[in-house]
């Protein structure tokens, strides 16, 4: 599908040699039938077999580039003689505040033995600033769009254009790279001997008020889709920013076949204008919340096939709902039903399991009958490691000999997991629990709902109530201009078909836009403050 573009000529530094030796070095005292896993080796492998297949599309920009895997593997190892030069050692951290298109830095910061620290690009300079401190950065890479975060900083940096020419900072950074390296290639790195050495430190925030400090291997870091590119040998086009005419001029025109979202940014995908009928099925991995069937539905009608996984802030997707044959025969609402659960562990990962436990003492599984409710507990290879500089953080989280995530499920007699609610979305209205994730999905369903957010307020005869925050269909809009309380009780009716009373929401409000992430994940706890204020 792709060629690398006659117009751009990538500099002479990310050419590789031509005998270059694509393999890393063998860790010196390990016995033959061991080898430390390590994800450079997908990259590697890539340009070893398909030296020449297009690995990395950035072309929406006023500087398009294209790289070959043979070209970039070369960038990349680049970037590692560039970082050690700059005096990073193994296990410094490295902070990178860009775009999404920023994929060198998955490798190349590993490729150096050094921590990859991603930083939202929404965050404000403070929260930035305390990162940066708190993490004890000892080198940032920046997109020219974000240096204003990183200005009056004495941790050196380099500032990326975006261009892919000589003159580029970064461009120049790698050049240094190449030049400091002697050519001594992949074999002059040195190979790290430890698989459990850490390789991200990742941050997330609840109501800034101060970071949640996570440090883990394989966390948040696009859910994993830099390093399952290269290990699939994948081409990859990236964005800089989740511009959805964009995103439909490739999936129409790129011959794109998979790529991942959280429900929120799968909705506008759905519902762009430019939106249509794919001519070839595409696969849209999902997680952060379970796709509704409104949504699956919209996207079905797409061509667009919904593949619902399961990952928590602490550990990268774990689980994956498993389509069986006999629910193409069921209609949308039901086969939604049965999409919408996390379903089973991932090859890769242990069993997640849902338990119950009582004053410390040894967790037990609660009954497969998809009712009794019990929190989601995980162990093995892709939980995090620990909370950074945080022992008894990461013992309290570590009770029992699992990971405790403070998501609340039952389990199915088929032994599939499916999420009521986050505990802290949990609403308690009357003595009842309310799912807020239940709520959303009944009202997910009115034909004039585009998306909707549940939260719990104040009353003050059942305790807590459901609040709902609804953002309109576009056609819907002119329908019910000036008429929101007619619109919400009309929802309200709509919803006593699907809701038991007391989960019916109290108040709706109309809203433009939801608060949500830079990966498109709604952000309740600024809901929450909001309803504090009424």
């Amino acid at each position: 599908m792709y060629k690398l573009p006659e117009h751009f000529r990538p500099t002479p530094e990310s050419l590789p040699p031509k005998d270059a030796i694509l393999r890393l070095a063998v860790p010196e005292g390990l016995p033959v039938n061991i080898t430390p896993l390590n994800p450079l080796v997908f990259l590697i492998r890539a340009a070893a077999i398909f030296p020449d297949k297009v690995a990395l599309v950035h072309h929406d920009v006023p500087n398009p580039v294209t790289y070959n895997y043979a070209i970039w593997a070369q960038r990349i190892q680049n970037l590692a003689y560039a970082l050690i030069e700059a005096g990073i050692k193994p296990g410094d951290r490295v902070a990178v505040i860009a775009p999404n298109w920023y994929a060198d830095a998955h490798h190349g910061i590993l490729a150096a033995r050094a921590v990859i620290t991603p930083i939202n690009i929404r965050l404000t300079k403070g929260e930035v600033d305390y990162i940066l401190n708190h993490s004890g950065a000892k080198f940032v890479l920046v997109d020219h769009e974000f240096a204003h975060l990183v200005q009056g900083t004495s941790i050196p940096t380099i500032i990326s254009e975006d261009s892919g020419k000589p003159d580029d900072p970064y461009e120049q950074f790698l050049a240094s790279g190449r030049k400091f390296s002697q050519e001594n290639g992949w074999l002059g790195l040195a190979p790290e001997k430890d698989e459990n050495a850490v390789a991200a430190l990742c941050y997330t925030f609840d109501g800034f008020l101060g970071p949640l400090n996570r440090e883990s291997v394989y966390l948040w870091q696009g859910w994993t889709f830099p390093w399952a590119n290269t290990f699939a040998m994948a081409t990859q086009v990236t964005l800089r920013t989740v511009s959805y005419p964009h995103i439909w001029k490739h999936l129409l025109h790129s011959g794109i076949s998979h790529y991942c979202g959280a429900p929120t940014v799968q909705i506008s995908i759905a519902a762009a204008p430019e939106a249509r009928r794919l001519a070839k099925p595409v696969k849209a991995i999902i997680a952060g919340s379970a796709p509704t069937a409104a949504l699956i539905g919209e996207l079905e009608n797409r061509n667009i096939k919904a593949i619902h996984v399961y990952a928590n802030q602490t550990y990268g997707p774990f689980t994956r709902n498993y389509e069986r044959p006999h629910w193409s025969s069921l209609d949308i609402r039901e086969r939604s039903k049965l999409m919408s659960r996390q379903g089973h562990g991932f090859a890769t990962s242990d069993e997640a399991r849902v338990v119950v436990q009582t004053d410390g003492k040894e967790i037990s599984d609660v009954p497969m009958d998809g009712l009794t409710v019990g929190e989601i507990v995980v162990r093995g290879n892709i939980v995090m490691k620990e909370y950074f500089n945080d022992p008894e953080a990461t013992k309290t989280a570590f009770r029992g000999g699992y990971f405790h995530s403070g998501d609340l499920a039952v389990r199915h007699s088929d032994g599939s997991v499916a999420i009521i609610d986050r505990s802290k979305d949990l609403i308690i209205s009357g003595g009842e629990n309310v799912s807020s994730l239940a709520v959303e999905q009944a009202l997910a369903a009115h034909p004039d709902v585009l998306e909707a957010s549940v939260v719990a307020r104040s009353h003050p005869k059942w305790g807590e109530r459901p609040m709902a925050f609804i953002i309109l269909r576009i056609e819907a809009i002119e329908k019910w201009a000036d008429r929101h309380h007619h619109f919400a009780a009309d929802l309200k009716q709509f919803a006593r078909n699907h809701l038991p009373g007391f989960a019916l929401p109290e108040w709706i409000k109309v809203v433009p836009e939801l608060p949500k992430t830079s990966t498109g994940k709604i952000l309740k706890h600024a809901l929450r403050k909001e309803v504090a204020k009424l």
